[in-house]
């Protein structure tokens, strides 16, 4: 039985990410270093994981130029 649309877009229940910085916060607006700072990232390639929420998945979004997002599971 395939899923529904709606279940599609929905992260799984426990899942984690893996995001690293892969670019300074210096110079950016400040509204993209303080998500830096909401999402853990404190320093210039700092690795943090993080549950997977559509609140979480909104920050990355504003802050994707300057991180690298993968699966916790995955190196």
């Amino acid at each position: 039985m395939p899923k529904s649309k709606a279940a599609a877009g929905k992260p799984a229940a426990g899942a984690k990410l893996r995001v690293k910085q892969v670019r300074s916060g210096i110079g950016r607006p400040a509204l993209h270093r303080r998500t830096l700072v909401a999402i853990g990232l404190r320093h210039h390639q700092d690795v943090v994981e993080v549950s997977d929420s559509p609140a979480v998945r909104g920050m990355l979004f504003q802050v994707r130029h300057l991180v690298e997002v993968t699966p916790a599971g995955e190196k």
